[in-house]
């Protein structure tokens, strides 16, 4: 099956400076979104708040989080609120790390029991400053859910354990139905987006988990509207298929603060589906590729259509 064309004429825009004084354009209507309600969106902030449990999304501004709430979908995220990176995208904060709460794993259960989850997705906060990056809080917090929720399947969105030896083999035996790490944007703006990380890195933690267990789905995702074109999107899902990885999201980044990196541009729906074609094209067992499209965003049923794509692939041979 032939690749589709993604956007034919796409100019290459160059690296924007970060200007703290640029106010944030106006959303196209694709992007509005209806503001929280009460009801069950109000029981899970409650439960949250009783159990000292910090959300990514509450942190990171999350546009789907009224939505998602009122649904009882929460994205737990655990290792602390405080960053150890400052990512010019991300609406977390960046400072001194919180100390580990060692009653984090066993709370982060309880929320999951009480919500009664499907399907969870437990994501973290950069923690440069620990010798295994937090992985094995990661694997604590896995095991904890499977003791109280023993049919909820797990999804974990890791960081990227760089240069920490062993980390990613912590959250690997733990066995999270998929791992999940996100590239964020294309290679040629890690420097100004993201400078924390290297592209080539986050590439080998998707590999290595395949390699180590290849029945653990391997998810990845991007945002657009940074700065990049479509040639260099089309050259990440390429990458992430060489890695074998099964599922890519791709989103609409979206401004949080007058301090964060600019919005380079809003990309179209029927773009968004041009990616998903090619994504299909490439050989993703899944695409989620929307304006609003996140990492956790209707993660449990995107996860039963990701089961039931594979078990698919192996009838088909």
């Amino acid at each position: 099956m032939p690749t589709p064309n993604l956007t034919k004429g796409a100019q290459r825009h160059p690296e924007k400076r970060r200007n703290p004084d640029k106010p944030q354009p106006r959303r196209p209507e694709w992007l509005r979104v209806k503001a929280p309600a009460a009801g069950a969106f109000t029981e899970t902030r409650k439960l949250m708040r009783e159990l000292n449990l910090v959300t990514v999304c509450e942190e990171a501004a999350c546009p789907n989080i009224g939505e998602c709430w009122a649904q009882k979908h929460a994205t737990m995220m655990i290792l602390g609120s405080i960053c150890t990176r400052a990512c010019a995208f991300c609406n977390v904060a960046t400072g001194r790390p919180d100390l580990l709460d060692p009653h984090e794993p066993e709370n982060v259960a309880r929320a999951v029991a009480t919500l009664g989850l499907a399907h969870v997705v437990i994501t973290s906060v950069d923690r440069d400053d620990l010798d295994d990056g937090g992985a094995r809080h990661f694997a604590e917090t896995i095991t904890a859910i499977r003791a109280q929720s023993p049919t909820t399947t797990i999804e974990v969105l890791t960081p990227d354990f760089l240069r920490k030896e062993g980390a990613v083999e912590i959250v690997v035996e733990a066995r999270p139905d998929v791992f999940n790490h996100n590239m964020e944007t294309v290679p040629r703006l890690y420097p100004s987006v993201r400078p924390g990380a290297r592209y080539f890195h986050s590439l080998s933690v998707l590999a290595d988990v395949k390699k180590m267990d290849p029945s653990i789905f391997t998810k990845s995702g991007i945002m657009v509207g940074l700065g990049e074109d479509d040639s260099e999107v089309s050259q990440v899902m390429d990458d992430l298929r060489a890695a074998q990885v099964d599922f890519m999201t791709i989103g609409q980044y979206l401004q949080p603060t007058p301090k964060h990196a600019e919005v380079d541009r809003f990309v179209t729906p029927e773009q968004f589906t041009h990616y998903a074609d090619a994504g299909q094209a490439k050989g993703f067992l899944m695409m989620a590729s929307t304006p609003l499209t996140r990492s956790s965003y209707h993660a449990d049923a995107d996860f039963a259509a990701l089961r039931d794509a594979r078990t698919a692939q192996l009838v088909a041979g």
